[in-house]
């Protein structure tokens, strides 16, 4: 297993979690967008993208987040985890898979993300992912029993696997 984080300080976090749970992983500080710098060459099975967001979906918990995102930033955004998703793609092995989730109530960083994606790899499949998860929304709670009083976080995820030809 390998965790990957553009900051420092998140890798050593990642490392002290790991100790504490007895687990193992590479950990490599880089920019997931220039594998050419990190990654070895080996495919991997699969691939969790966290891509960087507006974190809108988490206004509940951090109303602060509501002013200190802009209207612009949600194309900005948008745009790095399509530079992110085009980039890691190939790092996949054909019947591997790569989840890719924000926590995001927006479109452009959730469907309309993934759609795109897709028009443009045919490779690609979407498999049976929850998609978006809006606070509050009945469906959430038929779909994470543990959830019935829908008090989460708004979040999207999409499954992606590579077809092998």
């Amino acid at each position: 297993m390998t965790a990957l984080d553009i900051d420092a300080r998140r890798c050593e976090r990642i490392a002290q979690n790991l100790r504490r749970l007895g687990l193992q992983a590479d950990i490599v500080v880089g920019d997931a967008g220039q594998p050419d710098a990190w990654w070895d060459g080996r495919p991997y099975d699969a691939i969790l993208l966290d891509a960087p967001c507006t974190a809108s979906g988490i206004v509940r918990r951090h109303p602060d987040v509501r002013w200190l995102r802009r209207p612009s930033d949600i194309g900005q955004l948008a745009g790095i985890q399509a530079h992110l998703l085009k980039a890691l793609w190939p790092l996949v092995k054909p019947g591997g898979r790569l989840l890719y989730c924000t926590c995001s109530v927006f479109r452009a960083e959730g469907d309309q993300q993934i759609q795109t994606f897709l028009a443009h790899h045919t490779e690609a499949l979407l498999m049976p992912s929850p998609g978006h998860l809006l606070p509050q929304s009945g469906v959430a709670a038929t779909l994470f029993p543990d959830n019935l009083l829908r008090e989460h976080d708004g979040f999207y995820f999409a499954l992606l696997e590579k077809r092998s030809y």
